[in-house]
């Protein structure tokens, strides 16, 4: 071999043992970037939980000020207060004693009418017309018998257009016939 042969075989491997740190230095800045990337995609991760719990909670709180204004405001209710609460075991248990003999009864809040003074049960009224149900609809006696008498003999029923829009009908009393 002459010298010639030997210094380009000699820049040979000086080139690729360039290029194999130059490699590795590489490798190693991209390995750098790729755990700065996946530290920062668990750290987003964790602020929208974070945010998430946060959402939950202020939806929560708003929640419950909300229940803390319709409690004083339409229901009157107030938070308890200290004579709200039993002091000790003693007081407890006087609660549970009997009546004594000249003890007033004690008020009761709710009641209902009977007999007599009962109220009339309130008409049903249908909540997309607005108007008073009928009587026949709501007893299912009167509806089978109005089917049977409107089934003509030949198994066909007839229904009158009335009873099925709801409305009257003016001029000739329209029919429909279906077999059933």
């Amino acid at each position: 071999m002459t010298r010639q042969s030997q210094l380009r075989r000699l820049g040979w491997i000086a080139v690729l043992a360039i290029c194999t740190a130059l490699y590795g230095a590489l490798h190693l800045k991209v390995h750098t970037v790729k755990t700065n990337v996946v530290a920062a995609e668990k750290r987003i991760i964790a602020l929208e939980r974070n945010n998430l719990l946060l959402e939950t909670e202020f939806a929560a709180r708003a929640n419950v000020q909300q229940l803390v204004r319709w409690n004083r405001l339409e229901f009157g209710y107030r938070p308890p207060e200290a004579g709200h609460y039993i002091e000790n075991e003693r007081s407890l248990a006087a609660f549970g004693t009997p009546r004594a003999d000249g003890a007033p009864m004690p008020i009761r809040v709710a009641g209902a009418a009977t007999g007599e003074n009962a109220p009339e049960f309130p008409r049903l009224v249908s909540p997309l017309t607005g108007r008073v149900l009928d009587d026949d609809l709501v007893d299912p006696a009167a509806e089978a018998e109005s089917r049977r008498a409107a089934r003509a003999d030949n198994g066909m029923f007839r229904i009158p257009l009335a009873d099925v829009g709801g409305g009257s009908t003016t001029g000739s009393a329209a029919s429909v016939e279906a077999r059933p």
